[in-house]
């Protein structure tokens, strides 16, 4: 068999993009101060929107682990379009299960509810 068909071979001559430490320490920053900042914006009665801010500054900081310690960057687009698929796929989840739950009587669950 020759040396760069075999499965070591295949993974001594592939390349893989190596990210400098600075980028880790500027993303590891990054998702502290956003930490502080969803701990600081729960002190702060925005009414309604407290989730809302805090699910947007998780959001951020998710994408942020997924492309960079994840190395979702840097993969091939088949990567990325699994990782795309597969957030697309549980965004139509929660859609169904909202559907759901958002439809059902309110006030009614366990109980049984006369139809007049």
């Amino acid at each position: 068999m020759h040396k760069d068909t075999d499965m070591a071979g295949h993974a001594a001559s592939s390349t893989h993009h190596v990210v400098p430490l600075k980028i880790y320490y500027a993303i590891f920053a990054i998702l502290m101060t956003l930490t502080g900042i969803t701990v600081a914006v729960a002190y702060v009665d925005l009414g309604p929107l407290n989730s809302v801010v805090a699910l947007v500054i998780a959001c951020v900081k998710a994408l942020l682990v997924v492309l960079f310690f994840m190395h979702l960057k840097y993969s091939t687009r088949l990567i990325k379009l699994t990782a795309i698929a597969g957030l697309y796929w549980m965004i139509i989840l929660l859609a169904l299960t909202l559907s759901d739950y958002l439809t059902r009587g309110w006030g009614t669950f366990g109980q049984q509810v006369a139809v007049k």
